[in-house]
Protein backbone atom coordinates (compact mmCIF):
# COMPACT_ATOMS: atom_id res chain seq x y z
CA UNK A 1 0.00 0.00 0.00
CA UNK A 2 1.39 3.40 -0.95
CA UNK A 3 0.31 5.19 2.23
CA UNK A 4 -0.74 3.69 5.57
CA UNK A 5 -4.14 4.40 7.05
CA UNK A 6 -2.84 6.61 9.85
CA UNK A 7 -4.86 7.62 12.89
CA UNK A 8 -5.03 11.23 11.67
CA UNK A 9 -6.25 10.15 8.24
CA UNK A 10 -8.88 7.85 9.74
CA UNK A 11 -10.09 10.58 12.10
CA UNK A 12 -10.60 12.87 9.14
CA UNK A 13 -12.47 10.19 7.22
CA UNK A 14 -14.72 9.57 10.24
CA UNK A 15 -15.57 13.27 10.46
CA UNK A 16 -16.42 13.50 6.76
CA UNK A 17 -18.57 10.38 6.91
CA UNK A 18 -20.34 11.68 10.02
CA UNK A 19 -21.13 14.96 8.25
CA UNK A 20 -22.57 13.12 5.25
CA UNK A 21 -26.37 12.95 5.15
CA UNK A 22 -27.56 9.36 5.33
CA UNK A 23 -25.98 7.20 2.69
CA UNK A 24 -25.18 3.51 2.71
CA UNK A 25 -23.90 1.86 5.85
CA UNK A 26 -20.84 -0.37 6.33
CA UNK A 27 -22.59 -3.51 5.17
CA UNK A 28 -23.85 -2.10 1.86
CA UNK A 29 -22.44 -1.96 -1.64
CA UNK A 30 -21.98 1.83 -1.52
CA UNK A 31 -19.73 1.83 1.54
CA UNK A 32 -16.47 1.63 -0.45
CA UNK A 33 -17.58 4.49 -2.71
CA UNK A 34 -18.27 6.69 0.35
CA UNK A 35 -14.89 5.80 1.81
CA UNK A 36 -13.10 6.55 -1.44
CA UNK A 37 -14.86 9.91 -1.69
CA UNK A 38 -13.90 10.75 1.91
CA UNK A 39 -10.28 9.78 1.21
CA UNK A 40 -10.14 11.96 -1.90
CA UNK A 41 -11.49 14.85 0.18
CA UNK A 42 -8.46 14.51 2.48
CA UNK A 43 -6.41 16.38 -0.12
CA UNK A 44 -4.02 13.51 -0.83
CA UNK A 45 -3.07 12.79 -4.41
CA UNK A 46 -3.78 9.11 -4.95
CA UNK A 47 -3.66 6.93 -8.02
CA UNK A 48 -6.37 4.36 -8.66
CA UNK A 49 -4.36 1.46 -7.20
CA UNK A 50 -3.28 3.42 -4.12
CA UNK A 51 -6.84 4.66 -3.57
CA UNK A 52 -8.21 1.13 -3.84
CA UNK A 53 -5.66 -0.22 -1.33
CA UNK A 54 -6.17 2.68 1.05
CA UNK A 55 -9.94 2.26 0.82
CA UNK A 56 -9.58 -1.40 1.75
CA UNK A 57 -7.34 -0.55 4.72
CA UNK A 58 -9.65 2.25 5.88
CA UNK A 59 -12.68 -0.04 5.61
CA UNK A 60 -10.95 -2.63 7.81
CA UNK A 61 -10.10 0.02 10.40
CA UNK A 62 -13.45 1.80 10.40
CA UNK A 63 -15.93 -1.01 9.76
CA UNK A 64 -13.99 -4.25 10.08
CA UNK A 65 -11.56 -5.92 12.46
CA UNK A 66 -8.59 -3.69 11.68
CA UNK A 67 -5.31 -5.63 11.52
CA UNK A 68 -7.25 -8.88 11.97
CA UNK A 69 -9.50 -8.31 8.96
CA UNK A 70 -7.15 -9.95 6.44
CA UNK A 71 -7.26 -13.14 8.53
CA UNK A 72 -11.07 -13.12 8.62
CA UNK A 73 -11.12 -12.64 4.85
CA UNK A 74 -8.75 -15.54 4.24
CA UNK A 75 -10.55 -18.55 2.68
CA UNK A 76 -10.77 -21.51 5.04
CA UNK A 77 -10.36 -19.54 8.26
CA UNK A 78 -13.00 -20.42 10.85
CA UNK A 79 -11.69 -18.76 14.02
CA UNK A 80 -9.35 -15.91 14.96
CA UNK A 81 -8.34 -15.75 18.62
CA UNK A 82 -6.49 -12.90 20.32
CA UNK A 83 -5.01 -13.53 23.76
CA UNK A 84 -3.11 -10.25 23.80
CA UNK A 85 -0.56 -8.28 21.77
CA UNK A 86 1.69 -10.66 19.88
CA UNK A 87 -0.46 -13.66 20.84
CA UNK A 88 -2.85 -14.28 17.94
CA UNK A 89 -4.05 -17.69 16.78
CA UNK A 90 -6.00 -18.78 13.73
CA UNK A 91 -7.83 -21.97 12.75
CA UNK A 92 -7.70 -22.70 9.03
CA UNK A 93 -9.50 -26.01 9.42
CA UNK A 94 -6.52 -28.01 10.67
CA UNK A 95 -6.35 -26.81 14.26
CA UNK A 96 -5.05 -23.64 15.87
CA UNK A 97 -1.76 -22.13 14.76
CA UNK A 98 -0.03 -18.89 15.82
CA UNK A 99 0.21 -15.98 13.39
CA UNK A 100 2.31 -12.84 13.44
CA UNK A 101 0.02 -9.80 13.57
CA UNK A 102 1.01 -6.36 14.85
CA UNK A 103 -1.72 -5.21 17.25
CA UNK A 104 0.24 -2.65 19.27
CA UNK A 105 -0.01 -2.80 23.06
CA UNK A 106 -2.65 -3.92 25.54
CA UNK A 107 -4.47 -0.58 25.23
CA UNK A 108 -4.67 -1.00 21.45
CA UNK A 109 -6.12 -4.51 21.77
CA UNK A 110 -8.69 -3.22 24.27
CA UNK A 111 -9.60 -0.32 21.96
CA UNK A 112 -10.08 -2.76 19.09
CA UNK A 113 -12.33 -4.96 21.23
CA UNK A 114 -14.41 -1.97 22.34
CA UNK A 115 -14.82 -0.76 18.76
CA UNK A 116 -15.84 -4.19 17.50
CA UNK A 117 -18.35 -4.56 20.33
CA UNK A 118 -19.88 -1.19 19.43
CA UNK A 119 -20.04 -2.20 15.75
CA UNK A 120 -22.06 -5.24 16.83
CA UNK A 121 -24.41 -3.15 18.96
CA UNK A 122 -22.79 -4.19 22.25
CA UNK A 123 -21.10 -2.46 25.13
CA UNK A 124 -17.65 -3.32 26.50
CA UNK A 125 -16.17 -1.40 29.42
CA UNK A 126 -15.33 -1.73 33.12
CA UNK A 127 -19.01 -1.91 34.03
CA UNK A 128 -19.76 -4.49 31.31
CA UNK A 129 -16.50 -6.42 30.74
CA UNK A 130 -17.96 -9.32 28.71
CA UNK A 131 -19.76 -9.09 25.38
CA UNK A 132 -21.24 -11.36 22.71
CA UNK A 133 -22.01 -9.58 19.46
CA UNK A 134 -22.42 -10.07 15.76
CA UNK A 135 -20.43 -7.82 13.43
CA UNK A 136 -22.02 -6.29 10.31
CA UNK A 137 -20.38 -8.94 8.08
CA UNK A 138 -21.82 -11.77 10.18
CA UNK A 139 -18.69 -12.58 12.19
CA UNK A 140 -19.45 -13.62 15.77
CA UNK A 141 -17.51 -11.76 18.45
CA UNK A 142 -16.89 -12.74 22.05
CA UNK A 143 -14.64 -10.41 24.00
CA UNK A 144 -13.60 -9.74 27.58
CA UNK A 145 -11.57 -6.86 28.98
CA UNK A 146 -9.57 -6.39 32.16
CA UNK A 147 -10.10 -7.11 35.00
CA UNK A 148 -11.82 -10.25 33.67
CA UNK A 149 -8.61 -10.98 31.78
CA UNK A 150 -5.11 -10.06 32.92
CA UNK A 151 -4.71 -6.94 30.77
CA UNK A 152 -6.10 -5.35 27.64
CA UNK A 153 -8.66 -7.69 26.07
CA UNK A 154 -9.17 -11.24 24.85
CA UNK A 155 -11.12 -11.68 21.60
CA UNK A 156 -12.67 -14.71 19.92
CA UNK A 157 -13.93 -14.21 16.37
CA UNK A 158 -15.93 -16.94 14.61
CA UNK A 159 -16.29 -16.53 10.84
CA UNK A 160 -19.66 -17.19 9.25
CA UNK A 161 -19.10 -18.65 5.79
CA UNK A 162 -21.89 -17.96 3.29
CA UNK A 163 -21.49 -21.36 1.62
CA UNK A 164 -24.05 -23.90 2.81
CA UNK A 165 -23.26 -27.60 2.46
CA UNK A 166 -26.08 -29.84 1.32
CA UNK A 167 -26.40 -33.45 2.41
CA UNK A 168 -24.74 -34.80 -0.79
CA UNK A 169 -21.71 -32.58 -0.12
CA UNK A 170 -21.49 -33.75 3.49
CA UNK A 171 -21.53 -37.34 2.26
CA UNK A 172 -18.83 -36.56 -0.33
CA UNK A 173 -16.67 -34.87 2.33
CA UNK A 174 -16.92 -37.86 4.66
CA UNK A 175 -18.99 -36.05 7.29
CA UNK A 176 -21.98 -38.34 6.84
CA UNK A 177 -21.70 -41.99 5.78
CA UNK A 178 -23.42 -42.74 2.48
CA UNK A 179 -25.36 -45.53 4.16
CA UNK A 180 -27.16 -42.97 6.36
CA UNK A 181 -28.18 -40.63 3.55
CA UNK A 182 -31.57 -42.36 2.98
CA UNK A 183 -32.18 -42.49 6.74
CA UNK A 184 -31.64 -38.75 7.24
CA UNK A 185 -33.89 -37.96 4.28
CA UNK A 186 -36.60 -40.21 5.69
CA UNK A 187 -36.34 -38.62 9.14
CA UNK A 188 -36.92 -35.15 7.69
CA UNK A 189 -39.63 -36.25 5.25
CA UNK A 190 -41.56 -38.11 7.96
CA UNK A 191 -41.32 -35.16 10.33
CA UNK A 192 -39.19 -36.76 13.04
CA UNK A 193 -38.19 -34.26 15.72
CA UNK A 194 -34.38 -34.18 15.68
CA UNK A 195 -31.79 -33.07 18.21
CA UNK A 196 -28.27 -32.54 16.83
CA UNK A 197 -25.65 -32.90 19.56
CA UNK A 198 -21.89 -32.51 19.77
CA UNK A 199 -19.09 -30.42 21.17
CA UNK A 200 -17.95 -26.97 20.07
CA UNK A 201 -16.89 -26.85 16.42
CA UNK A 202 -18.14 -30.32 15.53
CA UNK A 203 -20.39 -29.07 12.73
CA UNK A 204 -23.80 -29.04 14.43
CA UNK A 205 -24.98 -25.94 12.59
CA UNK A 206 -23.64 -27.25 9.27
CA UNK A 207 -25.57 -30.51 9.60
CA UNK A 208 -28.68 -28.68 10.80
CA UNK A 209 -28.62 -26.43 7.73
CA UNK A 210 -28.21 -29.45 5.45
CA UNK A 211 -31.22 -31.13 7.06
CA UNK A 212 -33.33 -27.98 6.73
CA UNK A 213 -32.55 -27.92 3.02
CA UNK A 214 -34.40 -31.26 2.81
CA UNK A 215 -37.62 -29.79 4.23
CA UNK A 216 -40.29 -29.58 1.49
CA UNK A 217 -40.31 -26.14 -0.09
CA UNK A 218 -43.99 -25.57 0.60
CA UNK A 219 -43.31 -25.57 4.36
CA UNK A 220 -42.54 -22.50 6.49
CA UNK A 221 -39.41 -22.79 8.66
CA UNK A 222 -38.96 -20.44 11.63
CA UNK A 223 -35.38 -20.40 12.98
CA UNK A 224 -34.66 -19.04 16.48
CA UNK A 225 -31.03 -18.24 17.28
CA UNK A 226 -28.98 -16.21 19.70
CA UNK A 227 -26.84 -14.98 16.80
CA UNK A 228 -27.79 -15.83 13.26
CA UNK A 229 -25.73 -18.65 11.78
CA UNK A 230 -28.32 -20.78 10.01
CA UNK A 231 -28.71 -19.86 6.35
CA UNK A 232 -30.28 -23.03 4.92
CA UNK A 233 -30.93 -23.53 1.23
CA UNK A 234 -34.69 -23.24 1.58
CA UNK A 235 -37.06 -20.67 0.04
CA UNK A 236 -39.22 -19.99 3.12
CA UNK A 237 -37.10 -19.39 6.21
CA UNK A 238 -37.98 -16.80 8.85
CA UNK A 239 -34.97 -15.97 11.07
CA UNK A 240 -35.55 -14.67 14.61
CA UNK A 241 -32.53 -13.45 16.56
CA UNK A 242 -32.30 -12.75 20.28
CA UNK A 243 -31.58 -9.23 21.44
CA UNK A 244 -29.63 -8.25 24.52
CA UNK A 245 -30.92 -5.53 26.84
CA UNK A 246 -29.56 -2.03 26.33
CA UNK A 247 -27.46 -0.18 28.91
CA UNK A 248 -30.61 0.63 30.88
CA UNK A 249 -31.54 -3.05 30.99
CA UNK A 250 -34.51 -2.64 28.66
CA UNK A 251 -35.37 -4.01 25.24
CA UNK A 252 -34.05 -7.54 25.71
CA UNK A 253 -35.68 -10.46 23.86
CA UNK A 254 -34.39 -13.90 24.89
CA UNK A 255 -34.63 -17.26 23.15
CA UNK A 256 -37.62 -18.39 25.21
CA UNK A 257 -39.53 -15.26 24.11
CA UNK A 258 -38.67 -15.99 20.49
CA UNK A 259 -39.74 -19.64 20.65
CA UNK A 260 -43.13 -18.52 22.00
CA UNK A 261 -43.34 -15.90 19.25
CA UNK A 262 -42.43 -18.49 16.60
CA UNK A 263 -45.42 -20.63 17.56
CA UNK A 264 -47.73 -17.75 16.61
CA UNK A 265 -46.18 -17.35 13.15
CA UNK A 266 -47.84 -20.36 11.52
CA UNK A 267 -44.65 -22.46 11.41
CA UNK A 268 -44.43 -25.86 9.78
CA UNK A 269 -41.05 -26.41 11.43
CA UNK A 270 -39.71 -24.67 14.54
CA UNK A 271 -35.91 -24.66 14.76
CA UNK A 272 -33.76 -23.64 17.73
CA UNK A 273 -30.17 -23.00 16.77
CA UNK A 274 -28.90 -24.12 20.17
CA UNK A 275 -30.51 -25.25 23.42
CA UNK A 276 -28.38 -23.62 26.09
CA UNK A 277 -30.75 -22.55 28.86
CA UNK A 278 -34.31 -22.33 30.11
CA UNK A 279 -35.65 -22.00 26.56
CA UNK A 280 -35.50 -25.80 26.34
CA UNK A 281 -38.83 -25.82 28.19
CA UNK A 282 -40.53 -23.84 25.42
CA UNK A 283 -39.00 -26.09 22.76
CA UNK A 284 -40.19 -29.27 24.43
CA UNK A 285 -43.65 -27.79 24.92
CA UNK A 286 -43.78 -26.77 21.25
CA UNK A 287 -42.85 -30.28 20.11
CA UNK A 288 -45.65 -31.64 22.29
CA UNK A 289 -48.36 -29.35 20.93
CA UNK A 290 -48.60 -30.38 17.29
CA UNK A 291 -45.33 -28.96 15.96
CA UNK A 292 -43.69 -32.18 14.82
CA UNK A 293 -40.56 -32.16 12.72
CA UNK A 294 -38.75 -29.53 14.78
CA UNK A 295 -34.97 -29.40 15.01
CA UNK A 296 -32.49 -28.10 17.57
CA UNK A 297 -28.86 -28.48 18.63
CA UNK A 298 -27.33 -29.09 22.04
CA UNK A 299 -23.82 -29.42 23.46
CA UNK A 300 -23.12 -32.98 24.61
CA UNK A 301 -20.28 -35.50 24.55
CA UNK A 302 -22.30 -38.60 23.64
CA UNK A 303 -25.88 -39.60 22.86
CA UNK A 304 -26.05 -41.33 26.23
CA UNK A 305 -25.52 -38.09 28.16
CA UNK A 306 -28.10 -36.06 26.24
CA UNK A 307 -30.80 -36.83 28.86
CA UNK A 308 -28.60 -35.41 31.63
CA UNK A 309 -27.91 -32.29 29.55
CA UNK A 310 -31.62 -31.76 28.90
CA UNK A 311 -32.41 -32.24 32.59
CA UNK A 312 -29.73 -29.72 33.61
CA UNK A 313 -30.98 -27.09 31.16
CA UNK A 314 -34.65 -27.68 31.95
CA UNK A 315 -33.95 -27.33 35.67
CA UNK A 316 -33.15 -23.67 34.93
CA UNK A 317 -36.81 -23.33 33.91
CA UNK A 318 -38.06 -25.12 37.02
CA UNK A 319 -38.79 -28.48 35.40
CA UNK A 320 -38.11 -31.60 37.44
CA UNK A 321 -36.67 -34.83 36.09
CA UNK A 322 -40.03 -36.53 35.62
CA UNK A 323 -41.43 -33.60 33.66
CA UNK A 324 -38.38 -33.49 31.39
CA UNK A 325 -38.62 -37.23 30.72
CA UNK A 326 -42.31 -37.00 29.87
CA UNK A 327 -41.95 -33.96 27.60
CA UNK A 328 -38.73 -35.04 25.86
CA UNK A 329 -39.78 -38.64 25.26
CA UNK A 330 -43.00 -37.59 23.58
CA UNK A 331 -41.56 -34.56 21.78
CA UNK A 332 -38.13 -35.75 20.59
CA UNK A 333 -37.54 -38.75 18.34
CA UNK A 334 -33.90 -39.03 17.26
CA UNK A 335 -30.52 -37.67 18.37
CA UNK A 336 -27.74 -37.16 15.79
CA UNK A 337 -24.34 -36.84 17.45
CA UNK A 338 -21.27 -35.30 15.81
CA UNK A 339 -17.62 -35.64 16.76
CA UNK A 340 -14.44 -33.81 15.83
CA UNK A 341 -11.26 -35.88 15.60
CA UNK A 342 -7.77 -34.58 14.94
CA UNK A 343 -5.44 -37.01 13.16
CA UNK A 344 -2.51 -36.64 10.79
CA UNK A 345 -2.45 -32.88 11.24
CA UNK A 346 -6.04 -32.52 10.04
CA UNK A 347 -9.36 -32.08 11.79
CA UNK A 348 -12.17 -34.39 10.71
CA UNK A 349 -15.80 -33.85 11.68
CA UNK A 350 -18.27 -36.67 11.25
CA UNK A 351 -21.70 -37.90 12.27
CA UNK A 352 -20.67 -40.46 14.86
CA UNK A 353 -23.88 -41.72 16.47
CA UNK A 354 -27.61 -42.00 15.93
CA UNK A 355 -29.77 -42.44 19.02
CA UNK A 356 -33.45 -43.11 19.65
CA UNK A 357 -35.24 -41.23 22.43
CA UNK A 358 -37.57 -43.11 24.79
CA UNK A 359 -38.85 -43.02 28.34
CA UNK A 360 -37.98 -45.74 30.82
CA UNK A 361 -40.11 -46.23 33.94
CA UNK A 362 -37.00 -46.91 35.99
CA UNK A 363 -34.37 -44.57 34.51
CA UNK A 364 -36.52 -41.76 33.15
CA UNK A 365 -35.39 -40.28 29.84
CA UNK A 366 -33.09 -42.57 27.84
CA UNK A 367 -31.37 -42.28 24.46
CA UNK A 368 -30.61 -45.74 23.03
CA UNK A 369 -27.73 -46.11 20.60
CA UNK A 370 -29.09 -47.10 17.18
CA UNK A 371 -25.86 -46.91 15.15
CA UNK A 372 -22.31 -45.58 15.30
CA UNK A 373 -19.58 -44.62 12.85
CA UNK A 374 -15.91 -43.82 13.38
CA UNK A 375 -15.58 -41.85 10.15
CA UNK A 376 -14.13 -44.79 8.21
CA UNK A 377 -15.64 -47.84 6.61
CA UNK A 378 -19.26 -48.77 7.19
CA UNK A 379 -21.44 -47.72 10.17
CA UNK A 380 -22.14 -50.29 12.87
CA UNK A 381 -25.73 -50.97 13.94
CA UNK A 382 -26.55 -50.68 17.63
CA UNK A 383 -29.22 -52.15 19.92
CA UNK A 384 -31.94 -49.73 18.74
CA UNK A 385 -31.22 -49.95 14.99
CA UNK A 386 -34.15 -52.22 14.12
CA UNK A 387 -36.58 -50.01 16.05
CA UNK A 388 -35.25 -46.90 14.29
CA UNK A 389 -35.55 -48.38 10.82
CA UNK A 390 -38.94 -49.92 11.51
CA UNK A 391 -40.42 -46.61 12.56
CA UNK A 392 -38.71 -44.10 10.28
CA UNK A 393 -37.10 -45.78 7.26
CA UNK A 394 -39.26 -48.77 6.42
Amino acid sequence: MTEPATAALLDGVRERLARADGGPGPGTAGADARLAEALRASGRVLGSTALRELTRAARAELYGAGPLQHLLDEPGVTDVLVNGPGDVWVDRGSGLEPVDVALGGHDDVRALAVRLAAAGGGRLDDACPVVDARLPDGTRLHAVVAPVCAAGAVLSLRVLRPHVFGLPELVARGTVPAAWDPLLRALVARRASLLVSGGTGTGKTTLLAALLALVPHDERVVCVEEARELVPDHPHVVPLTARRPNVEGAGGVDLADLVRAALRMRPDRVVLGECRGAEVREVLMALNTGHEGGLATIHANDVGVVPARLEALASLAGMDRAAVAAQAASGLDVVLHLRRVRAGGRTHRHLAQVGVVRRDDRNGLVVDLAASWDGRGEPRPGPAWDALVRRWAS
